[in-house]
């Protein structure tokens, strides 16, 4: 593995699923391109759309996959447009990644991920079991409630064809603890948090 994640087999291991792991100290982390090619079509990717809660606890999720998965739920493509679309042209959406040494937060048009805090948040999304052992955990808030729940539905919908696509498991969530996840996150008071979104490989 290489980059970001290239240490997370050995330092990465909480209650016995592997996480993605970023060095702290390091406010701002370079994301490799997305690949914009290839893949499974998309009438298969739709046939074949599931959720899946069996993570492998023995695999990471690679920063390739994980610019790929960031990059269709909220990035830019080749012509300066988001990868989703939002009403009235909002954007009003948040993209973050909740890792056991801190929450990092989506820039899509910088491609890259900006750290927000040094905290585990993790827990307070693992009201299932299963959750534990995902290897990457996404948050979607929103700011006002100005059609962002709408738009969310858009982001994790691609996210759910990229991982049919790639042969990823993943499954969208809302039993978390949304308001002590706005409290710890410094959230302002017309943001909101929807869901969780847990992705890893499938279990063996």
């Amino acid at each position: 593995m290489r980059g970001m994640f290239k240490n997370a087999l050995k330092v990465c291991v909480l209650a016995g699923a592997l996480l993605p792991c970023w060095g702290a100290g390091e406010e701002v982390k370079t994301l490799p391109a997305p690949v914009m090619t290839g893949g499974m079509p998309l009438m298969e990717a739709i046939a074949q759309r599931h959720s899946a809660r069996d993570y492998d606890t023995t695999r990471a999720i690679d920063d390739q996959t994980l610019a790929d998965i960031l990059w269709v739920a909220w990035g830019m493509n080749p012509q300066g447009k988001r990868t989703i679309p939002t009403s009235r042209n909002l954007q009003n959406m948040q993209l973050f990644v909740l890792t056991p040494t801190g929450t990092w937060e989506y820039d899509g048009p910088g491609h890259r991920l900006v750290k927000v805090n040094e905290k585990n948040l993790i827990p307070l999304c693992e009201r299932q079991d299963f959750v534990k052992n995902a290897p990457l955990h996404l948050l979607y808030t929103i700011k006002n409630d100005r059609g962002g729940e709408n738009h969310v539905g858009s982001a994790y919908q691609n996210v759910y064809l990229y991982c049919t696509s790639r042969g990823l498991s993943t499954v969208i969530r809302a039993m978390i603890d949304k308001e002590g996840l706005k409290r710890e996150m410094s959230l302002p008071e017309n943001h909101s948090v929807i869901v969780h979104q847990c992705i890893g490989w499938p279990a063996k």
